[in-house]
């Protein structure tokens, strides 16, 4: 009988052990995808700060960054995605950050590459490392002349779960 109730009171707390690290694993990859949700959100504030900031008339500057959302079609529901950043995008003094490559989601279902992890330097990116299991989507909504919205989203699947967090910031013409 003690053995019985000694093994039970074992296999209960194996159990909660197994629940305990599935949750931490969860938490781990949750507070990963906070993270590249908000580098979305900054990557395109970045774009928008270098179009206003460095076109000879900011008025110019909000409606090219607009345009450059539009071209790649993050306008759509498909969304877009960055490439990772050049050496050569802060070369150009008179447009830093313009190396930023944006390219629209046409992957199947017009789901976005997955972002890859490079284990040496501890980047997430595109071009080096091994496929990290997380997508990121970008989407923007022109609300009006002076303000546009950005969507963020971040995709990742664990255990028999598919799950997502996105980040949303509406951008507005700071300059006249």
């Amino acid at each position: 009988m003690a053995v019985s109730i000694f093994t039970l009171s074992v296999l209960a707390m194996l159990v909660s052990l197994g629940q305990g690290l599935s949750n931490i694993d969860y938490a781990k990859k949750k507070l990963i995808a906070e993270y590249l949700a908000q580098e979305g959100i900054e990557y395109v504030r970045n774009l928008r700060d270098t179009q206003v900031l460095y076109s000879v008339d900011p008025t110019t500057g909000w409606a090219n960054f607009n345009s450059n959302l539009s071209n790649v079609t993050c306008y759509s529901a498909n969304g877009c995605y960055f490439l990772d950043l050049p050496s050569s995008a802060f070369s150009n003094p008179n447009m830093p950050m313009a190396g930023i490559g944006i390219l629209p989601c046409t992957e199947t279902n017009g789901a976005c590459p997955p972002l890859n992890y490079d284990n040496v330097t501890g980047v997430y990116g595109y071009s080096s490392g091994t496929n990290s299991g997380f997508i990121r989507k970008i989407q923007s909504q022109q609300i009006n002349a002076n303000e546009t919205k950005i969507s963020s989203t971040v995709f990742w699947n664990q255990g028999s779960g598919a799950y997502n967090i996105t980040f949303s910031e509406t951008l507005f013409r700071w300059v006249e």
